[in-house]
Formats: structure tokens, sequence, C-alpha cells
């Protein structure tokens, strides 16, 4: 498979992948990691001879949390170990890019996304094959700054925070300090595997619930849900996912 794809593939790809990021209020089946769909229905025209049964395409999707990613330096782990607990891991003594912490122009959404759909053994595929796609800016409008928290300039004359909220130190202030309104660890975890009835609660809870496997049965099942949408589309574009279909 070419690097990049066509424009015209590029073009079928953008409409499902915007999908994955509005997907958090999709409801639960109940069918863990594996969710049955209806094939297409059959012509009404003429005579029926009998109910017909639906074609039914199973997604597994156990095999895309155990799959093996690829470090900077060679060092692999499976996703599920990535994302389980959702924390954003940082070694030192490697070089720095997702998963290995990020660089504030890491496409990291676009990667997660590749793991969680895409075989990564298989030939011409890797966390890059989303981010190649020419679907998004080539760079951030502002540039980052070189010092922390390496944010770029803000847009127009934005307002300053005051009251509760603001004058935190990010250095220095203890932990106790902080209200734990979000969980970006990975993104797209929180955004993409915890749906609505679940957010509150993942968002409430912290990383050392997570090694409990607290959520991985939604995540699984969200993923799922994931491919339901999207799992014919991701085949119909030469891709190769990490579902296994029956």
């Amino acid at each position: 498979m070419d690097k990049t794809f066509s424009a015209r593939a590029a073009a079928l790809f953008a409409a499902p992948l915007a999908l994955v990021l509005t997907l958090a209020a999709c409801g639960d089946d109940g069918a863990g990691s594996t969710v049955v769909i209806p094939g297409p229905q059959p012509s009404t025209t003429g005579t029926p001879t009998g109910t017909p049964t639906p074609t039914e395409i199973a997604y597994d999707v156990a095999p895309c949390f155990s799959q093996k990613i690829q470090g900077q330096s060679g060092d692999t782990a499976t996703l599920k170990q990535i994302i389980i607990p959702d924390t954003l891991k940082l070694d030192l003594t490697r070089p720095t890019r997702w998963p290995n912490g990020r660089h504030p122009s890491d496409p990291v959404v676009d990667l997660l996304l590749a793991t969680l759909f895409l075989d990564m053994n298989a030939s011409g595929q890797g966390p890059n094959t989303l981010a190649n796609l020419p679907l998004d800016p080539p760079a951030n409008d502002q540039p980052f700054s070189l010092t922390f928290p390496f944010l770029a300039k803000a847009q127009g004359q934005p307002e300053i925070a005051s009251g509760t909220g603001s004058g935190f130190d990010f250095r220095t202030d203890p932990e106790s300090a902080y209200v734990n309104v979000d969980r970006m660890g990975n993104p797209a975890v929180a955004t993409a595997l915890i749906r609505s009835p679940k957010k509150v609660e993942y968002n409430d809870d912290n990383p050392s619930i997570d090694v409990s496997e607290k959520y991985f049965e939604e995540e699984k099942a969200d993923l799922g849900e994931l491919f339901h949408l999207i799992g014919d589309d991701l085949v119909g574009l030469g891709l190769k996912i990490c579902a296994k279909t029956s």
C-alpha cells in the first residue's frame, strides 16, 4: 500500500473518521467485545418466498487490544498496556514521541485511532497510517512555545481567568489544589472509548482505578460499536483492520 491514499480514498475516509470523535452517545448493545450487525436487507420486489435471514458480521475487537505497538526506540507494548492505566507515559531515557510522551505537534488522535482500528502487523500500515492522510492541517496555526507549558499563543484577546480555578502554579502547587474535570491521558480514550453514561464516572475516577480494568469492558464494547459503524468503510478502502470478523 502506498504511504498515502489517493484523494478519492481520503475523501471517502474523512466522513467515517469524523464519526469516531462524536460517538460518545452511542448506546450499549451489551455485546461486549463482539458486535453483530445486519447486512443488506433483501429487495421487497416480487413475491417473497420466505423470511430471509440477514447476513451477520461479527467484530471481535480483542486482537486490537492485544496487538503490539512499537515505541520510538523499538520497544513494544500492547495497546491495552498503553491505554490502561490511562496516562501519558514518559521514559526520559528514550526518544519522546507518542506513545512515549508526546510533542505538541504530534497528531496523537490520529495515532491512537490507527492503533485502535488497524492491524499494526499488516504491510504498509502503522500508527502513522491515518496521520499520513491529507485531511489534517499541516501545522498548528500558531507556533508552539519552547517553554512550559508549551502552548501556542491564543487567538484574539481571550479573557483572563479569575476566581476559582485560576492562579495555580503547575510546578509547586500540591495535587490537592486541583479539581479533576476531564481525563485526557491518552487523547481519544475518554473521547472515543467511554460513552456518555460512563463519562462522568470515568472522569471522577483516576488511573489507579483503571488498573483494576473497571472500564475495560466498556472500552471493548465501544470499540465494537465503532467497528459496527465504520468497519466496512475501512475494509472498503483497502485497510487491514485489527478486529476479527466472522
